[in-house]
């Protein structure tokens, strides 16, 4: 039986970054707002994807060094670990916060929050079945979807029967795999994969073009490099053609320079990537197309073809990060809600991938740069050469800058380095401000940080920085 019918200014499917995002700014104009969450509030960030995910890594970052650190003198060992103990300390992090971040600054900007299955019906209207299957009706004057992505797994024959792990099923493991397979070289695959190894599980990567595809080519072979150091192996350009299971775990088949050979492991963790989640919405009833991957077809705006229904997030197929969501959650309730019109500029958008060391971009690549008909200088400086890097004793990494030939404008910054976010971060406003490597080589930067990696790379433009007293820059 339908529950009574509530109407607000906005409602919202979702409670990830855009949802809430899109909440807060709703309430700030004095907006009513609903939320409807069919799972656990909160999304992915902080239930199964960065929260999670960058714990353990750190966890994981810090066992490695106590196994290898590389100042004489200082002795440090690393014992076994406790799986177990360490799952439970990153669910307590995710409670902590969902409950913090979350939970509480709903109920403080004053939004309730529904669960249950939301579905569109022409007006349009929601119908939101609870788990009892209770049907609640609720009409707003603008409706945001904001339900995110879900890992996705390609058709290989006998995939889905030999069983496998995700990014989020594969952190909630109460025991270490003694030998892990991982199907895909993006952010995701890379970042779990040497999670695992660094845990003590023998780990290999398995992926169709060659790890960080998105990244410079300089970055791939140098983070190959790394993984060869820590004992995982990567088997890049292969195609994976078949799975199946075993008694002891589970067996792949892959096709490589013509010839089929079988990987085994004792599990196998599919990271291919993620695709919008809009089953069961009942979308099409009220005119809102999706593309080919899924993704909810939105103008710069962000509103779909019903004028009265925006999307955010990557439910739109946009970049997959939490600024991109929070970013359009806010743009979302301006423009639903104010009609100002707005749209986001993603030119100079960073991305980082949490490896160690991590990596990190903005701007275009060489590849982009000549694809646009641009002609363009780019240089590759070695970490080796950048002092806090040689203090730290880790010069694995580089920088590589893609700049205008014509007007030594830059164009893009790429970085393998540990502290590369921060580093990009510099370079994000080098690339808003339109700035030339000239000007970067000229402006103050402090002695040894990472950050100073920007500057040493730009001068690399107007003197050999191999040849400087490592004091003289």
């Amino acid at each position: 039986m339908d529950a009574a019918e509530a109407r607000y200014d906005l409602a919202v499917i979702g409670s990830g970054g855009a949802a809430f995002a899109a909440a807060i700014a709703a309430r700030d104009k004095g907006a009513s707002v609903v939320m409807i969450e069919r799972g656990t509030v909160g999304g992915t960030c902080v239930n199964t994807g960065c929260v999670p995910s960058k714990a353990l890594l750190a966890a994981a970052k810090a066992r490695q060094v106590a196994l290898a650190q590389p100042f004489p003198g200082v002795a440090t060992q690393a014992g076994t670990v406790d799986v177990g103990a360490l799952i439970g300390g990153k669910a307590a992090l995710v409670q902590r916060l969902r409950a913090g971040k979350y939970i509480e600054l709903a109920a403080e900007y004053g939004w309730e929050i529904v669960h249950g299955q939301a579905r569109f019906a022409p007006g349009p209207v929601l119908q939101v079945t609870g788990d009892g299957g209770q049907v609640r009706r609720i009409e707003a004057g603008q409706y945001l979807v904001a339900t995110g992505s879900a890992p996705w797994a390609p058709p290989i024959a006998g995939l889905a029967g030999a069983g496998y792990l995700t990014s989020a099923t594969a952190m909630e493991l109460t025991e270490l795999p003694h030998s892990l397979l991982v199907l895909g070289g993006g952010y995701v695959g890379l970042e779990q994969a040497q999670l695992f190894a660094r845990l003590d599980s023998r780990v290999s990567v398995v992926t169709r073009s060659r790890l960080a595809s998105r990244e410079e080519p300089e970055i791939s072979a140098a983070l190959q490099g790394v993984f060869a150091d820590e004992g995982i192996g990567v088997h890049t350009d292969a195609t994976v053609t078949a799975a199946r299971r075993t008694r002891t775990g589970l067996v792949l088949s892959v096709a490589r320079d013509g010839q089929v050979a079988e990987l085994a492991a004792e599990r196998l963790l599919v990271a291919t990537g993620r695709r919008p989640v809009t089953a069961g919405m009942n979308l099409e009833a009220v005119g809102v197309k999706t593309g080919p991957g899924g993704e909810i077809v939105v103008d710069e705006q962000l509103r779909t073809g019903n004028e009265r229904i925006w999307a955010a997030g990557d439910v739109t197929g946009h970049p997959q990060f939490v600024y991109v969501a929070a970013a359009h959650g806010t743009l979302a309730a301006d423009n639903a809600l104010d009609g100002a019109g707005r749209t986001l500029d993603y030119a100079t958008l960073p991305r980082i991938t949490f490896t160690s060391p991590t990596i990190a971009a903005a701007g275009l690549t060489e590849a982009q740069a000549l694809a646009q008909g641009r002609v363009c200088e780019c240089r590759v400086l070695p970490l080796d050469n950048v002092p806090r890097a040689l203090v730290d004793r880790d010069a694995r990494g580089l920088v590589k800058l893609v700049a205008d030939a014509g007007t030594g404008r830059l164009l893009g910054a790429h970085v393998l380095a540990e502290g590369a976010g921060d580093v990009i971060a510099a370079a994000v406003y080098a690339l808003a401000g339109r700035m030339s490597v000239q000007q970067i080589a000229g402006l103050w930067h402090p002695y040894l940080t990472m950050a100073e990696a920007l500057k040493l790379a730009a001068q690399t433009y107007t003197r050999d920085v191999t040849k400087l007293s490592c004091c003289a820059s």
